[in-house]
């Protein structure tokens, strides 16, 4: 196997995603790709089989936040005060698609801890809520409301977020760090009535929790990148060579249009 890493810093949100598109087009067998990257503007990404009048598209735009597809499932999400991932993979190369959600967020863990021991205490979930039942409420327009078996963790908190599709014969997941509390202000933009909208925020406030809180300090982006990278390179046993791939317009496949 062979292993890259590749960190392409911070870019909007189409970009974000059709760059993950093309890097799983282009994975052969063998590769395992890690990129870390961010976002500017602030961006609401949907899941794939959401639907865009789900969120207030008028008052996003004007207060300058991006909306966009994401290839993977799930619901929506405000990226922002984040560190996101995404692995791209041969799904043969791999023993199941779930083993290889499980094996990234334990390299995840690992990194995490590497950052900062206190996030010691950080585990994965153990159970599968009934996502069928979820999206039929509320909070299922919410991704960080519900925790998913294998999703990590602090004090019973969702800490990242990840989702997962096969793109071809490839794996690819993705996912939040969630670093500062801005991602909350997603409820501002949820097309629901106002009582909804408060009973979303509780939740929110009650199941989710960000580095900044755990640790009671700001983030060094720079540092906490490099643990992830430091703990997949521990979890896998491997050296991740650090590359650079670039996509050309033409490439950028802009399936999913930022709004």
């Amino acid at each position: 196997m062979n292993y890259y890493y590749l960190n392409t810093g911070s870019n909007n949100g189409q970009y974000n995603m059709d760059y993950d598109i093309q890097l799983a087009k282009i994975s052969k067998p063998g590769e395992f790709y890690l990129r870390l990257y961010r976002w500017n503007p602030f961006c609401i990404s949907l899941g794939a089989n959401q639907k865009y009048d789900s969120i207030n598209i008028k008052k996003a735009n004007d207060d300058k936040i991006e909306i966009v597809k994401r290839p993977t499932g799930g619901r929506a999400i405000l990226h922002s005060e984040e560190l996101t991932y995404s692995v791209v993979a041969y799904g043969k190369d791999q023993k199941s698609a779930h083993h290889f959600y499980n094996e990234i967020n334990k390299a995840l863990k690992a990194g995490l801890i590497l950052y900062n021991k206190k996030l010691s205490a950080i585990e994965l979930e153990t159970k599968q809520p009934d996502f069928s039942k979820i999206y039929k409420e509320s909070k299922g327009n919410v991704c960080f409301a519900t925790t998913a078996k294998s999703e990590i963790k602090f004090e019973d908190k969702k800490l990242v977020g990840s989702a997962q599709r096969k793109l071809g014969n490839n794996l690819l997941q993705h996912g939040s760090i969630l670093c500062g509390n801005y991602h909350k202000n997603l409820i501002k933009y949820l097309n629901l009535p106002e009582a909804e909208i408060l009973d979303i925020s509780n939740k929110i406030n009650h199941v989710t929790i960000e580095l900044k809180s755990i640790l009671n300090d700001d983030i060094n982006y720079l540092n906490l990148e490099e643990a992830v990278k430091i703990g997949f390179e521990y979890h896998y046993g491997e050296i991740f060579k650090e590359i650079s791939v670039n996509f050309s317009n033409e490439k950028l496949t802009k399936v999913y249009q930022v709004l």
